[in-house]
């Protein structure tokens, strides 16, 4: 009994060294980034490695701010995170809540094509043609439209809308509501646990737009907050370019591009963080959706 006891003490301490080894590695190159980014320039060039600034500043992010094209790549991502966002659900949501409905007409039908698009993809070529021919290279909406709903989205969202009650349609009905009142009056608010999660997923979807930008935006002024920071940090000099493209900062001293860089991770990166904590208890919730059926 008391060598069992021993054992069972030294695989606590390994098991939680481990662990705490595996927590210090990950969290430790967001500390850093976020240190960085708030570093004085002069200790920055004094000391090789910063674990706590002697001297706090905003110079990166003042700098950052500043910049026109650097404010224009936020505004587009934070249109995208939202416009983008309310219309996937809206889609996602409508789509899903038709084909959950036995009544719908040729309801069957339209599940095939729903799982023939979850299992066949077209490729990147023809959803190109397709992008350019309908005029949206260079458009913002070439980063919304193709994006707006997903087969496995659509098929986890029925889940849930299958477990609620039919009853509930039939009295609103009664009452006097149609399909499109029945849908906003009483099915929305009973789903507002999916309806979070899945607006997280596609809020951290849009806000992260990478490839879709590169193969459907051109113009430096329509890139979003993901494509500029890629550049900023594979290639420093674009911060040099004048107001017409790239990065002009008017400075009193000059900002190490580590720390711009630094400032631009944590800018990007900040707001999804902050939205998660306000969406925590519903999108507990919602992460369920579909699993269990009464």
């Amino acid at each position: 009994m008391h060598e069992k006891g021993w054992k069972t003490r030294l695989f606590g301490l390994v098991n939680n060294g481990l662990l705490l080894i595996i927590g210090l590695a990950t969290i430790f190159p967001i500390y850093y980034t976020v240190i960085l980014s708030f570093t004085d320039p002069v200790e920055y060039y004094q000391r090789s490695l910063i674990l706590w600034p002697r001297v706090w500043t905003l110079d990166a992010y003042k700098h950052l701010l500043s910049n026109g094209l650097f404010v224009t790549s936020i505004s587009v991502s934070v249109f995208l995170a939202t416009i983008g966002t309310l219309l996937s659900l809206l889609v996602t949501g409508g789509l899903a809540y038709a084909v959950s409905r036995k009544r719908l007409r040729f309801r069957k039908a339209i599940m095939i094509m729903i799982l023939i698009t979850f299992l066949f993809t077209p490729g990147l070529v023809p959803l190109y043609l397709v992008v350019r021919n309908v005029g949206l290279i260079d458009s913002i909406w070439s980063l919304i439209l193709p994006s707006l709903t997903s087969a496995w989205y659509v098929l986890l969202m029925k889940g849930f809308f299958d477990s609620i009650p039919e009853s509930l349609e039939e009295a609103a009905m009664i009452d006097g509501s149609n399909d499109i009142g029945v849908f906003w009056r009483i099915i929305l608010p009973l789903s507002l646990p999916a309806l979070v999660a899945f607006g997280l997923f596609f809020a951290v979807g849009y806000w992260n737009t990478y490839f879709n930008a590169l193969m459907f935006i051109n113009d430096q002024k329509m890139w979003p907050l993901q494509v500029l920071l890629q550049n900023m940090l594979v290639d420093p000099t674009t911060m040099g370019s004048g107001s017409g493209g790239g990065f002009a900062f008017q400075v009193n001293r000059p900002v190490p591009t580590e720390t711009l860089k630094m400032a631009a991770v944590v800018i990007a990166t900040v707001p999804i963080m902050l939205v998660y904590p306000f969406l925590q208890k519903h999108f507990a919730k919602g992460a369920m959706v579909g699993s269990v059926k009464e």
